[in-house]
């Protein structure tokens, strides 16, 4: 059994439904079980995410994973997220197990075809996680709501893995959404009696105002489930990574401070957006999240981030005219840097024979930014790397680091064309573009911003564009300020959530 001694008890965070909060709360319980002295081994048998990350063995994992394993002090591993599901639109999705593809499921016949290798990819997932860490304890993370009654007969990853392995389950409810009332007594009413003694402690999430007056809502609640309400968690005003795509929705604060303005494109098929992260967390950078229709202006740079979906995405900025702004704004003066796919896009040709980024075999024109010719095979490029920068500066040599993650394979049309940003070979290229000042950029290299000195070396070329002096260099790794940020959830979690009952 794979909760047999000396594993103790594993503990399991379900949401009334997705978006509750379950994984930032999972990496919460991750760092204060690390501070009780405990190995807290975080755990999602089954994701559905575009934002991933590569761990050291070259896997495919999701990114709320990750983050979750360096909360428990631990390197990420794709065995803490056996399964993930990867949306690429028509009802589509490409099958991760263990870190690599094995094909891509219609939702008609996913349960039909993939449930018992599903299944298996979990035990299997599970079974490394435990023989690498012995006595550490399993920290599920649920997905969406436990209780969708049409799909909970082909569970892989909410109560059917609970009682597998005996966990106790906290449930998730957030009050900000509303009828959290609703939430929490309808949950409970929908598990079947084997179900309900999994379900250990309710926490609300995301509540405004002085806990107290809660109380008598807490007291309620009580009453009618017969399960404590073991926390109520305060609303966090630091930046934590999304969920989800749709969490981006939510980033729309002014910051007072802010003297650059960058635009990101938001792409129908988005991937990889915990890319700019570290850029949100600079007070002095305003990112505008820009959607088809709405007019690009002048920013100081532009973004064109990852995308599932490379030459759909492709097609949709032509088609709502965010493509031809985009080379305008090049041409009169503008910078902009493409990553992951945006740099493929930002190229001269797109090639797909296969179909694999475009729903259909096919090839399209990119934006004739960069001198470049991408073509996409099977074989996923999934690796971490590091290397010295050559660009933005290259007589002072930063190094940069993070993960590749791509299919298509770019090239110069001509030696020479264009620039490398770094001494790795095809990390990336940059050009002068147009005759006023402008400046176009690529790279594979995702989490490229979390190189703190590089990142502020970017900014600091946009700064001096506009006259501003340099901001300081000797910035630490993103990683560091990620710390402090789990640091401080913990101590919340912990000033806020009663424990004892869970672990009893």
């Amino acid at each position: 059994m794979a909760n047999s001694p000396p594993f103790p008890r594993p503990l399991m965070v379900l949401g009334t439904s997705s978006g509750a909060g379950k994984s930032l709360m999972t990496a919460a319980l991750c760092r204060v079980l690390r501070r009780r002295g405990e190995t807290p081994l975080p755990f999602k048998g089954q994701n559905m995410s575009n934002n991933a990350w590569v761990d050291a063995e070259g896997g495919e994992m999701a990114y709320s994973q990750a983050l979750q394993a360096w909360a428990a002090g631990l390197e990420p591993s794709c065995a803490m997220n056996p399964v993930l599901l990867k949306p690429q639109g028509d009802s589509t999705s490409e099958v991760i197990h263990l870190g690599q593809s094995v094909g891509t499921a219609r939702a008609e016949h996913y349960y039909r075809d993939w449930f018992k290798p599903g299944w298996a990819a979990i035990r299997t997932g599970l079974e490394d996680l435990q023989r690498a860490h012995p006595g550490g304890r399993l920290v599920l993370e649920g997905a969406g709501s436990p209780v969708e009654v049409n799909l909970q007969s082909r569970d892989l990853t909410n109560l059917r893995l609970a009682q597998y392995l005996r966990a106790h389950c906290l449930l998730v409810a957030d009050i900000e959404r509303g009828g959290v009332f609703a939430q929490l007594v309808g949950t409970l009413a929908l598990l079947r009696p084997v179900e309900r003694p999994l379900i250990r402690g309710l926490l609300i999430n995301r509540f405004r105002g002085r806990r107290e007056l809660f109380d008598s809502g807490r007291s309620w609640l009580e009453q009618h489930t017969g399960v404590p309400v073991l926390g109520v968690m305060p609303w966090l005003d630091e930046l934590f990574p999304p969920e989800d795509s749709l969490d981006l929705l939510e980033r729309r604060g002014r910051k007072a401070d802010a003297a650059l303005e960058i635009v990101v494109l938001r792409l129908p098929s988005l991937s990889n957006f915990s890319d700019l992260d570290p850029l949100e967390a600079e007070p002095s950078v305003q990112l505008r999240w820009l959607q088809a229709g709405q007019p690009l202006g002048q920013p100081d740079a532009v973004i064109v981030p990852g995308s599932k979906q490379t030459l759909r995405d492709l097609a949709a900025l032509g088609a709502s005219g965010l493509a031809g702004e985009l080379v305008r704004y090049a041409a009169s003066g503008g910078q902009v840097l493409g990553i992951c796919g945006g740099m493929q896009m930002l190229g001269v040709s797109l090639e797909d024979p296969e179909g694999l980024e475009g729903g259909r075999p096919g090839q399209a024109q990119g934006l004739g930014l960069l001198p470049l010719e991408t073509a996409f095979a099977g074989t996923k490029a999934l690796a971490q790397r590091r290397s010295l920068a050559l660009w933005p500066d290259g007589e002072q040599a930063l190094e940069i680091e993070g993960f590749e993650l791509h299919r298509g394979r770019s090239q110069l049309q001509a030696p020479g064309a264009c620039q490398p940003i770094a001494a790795a070979a095809n990390l990336g290229w940059w050009q002068p573009f147009g005759d006023q000042g402008g400046l176009v950029a690529g790279t594979y290299l995702h989490g490229v911003f979390e190189s703190g000195a590089w990142r502020r070396r970017w900014l600091n070329g946009l700064r001096q564009r506009k006259g501003l002096a340099p901001l300081p260099e000797t910035v630490p790794h993103h990683s560091q300020q990620r710390e402090a940020l789990l640091d401080r959830l913990a101590d919340a979690f912990e000033a806020h959530v009663t424990l004892e009952p869970l672990l009893r």
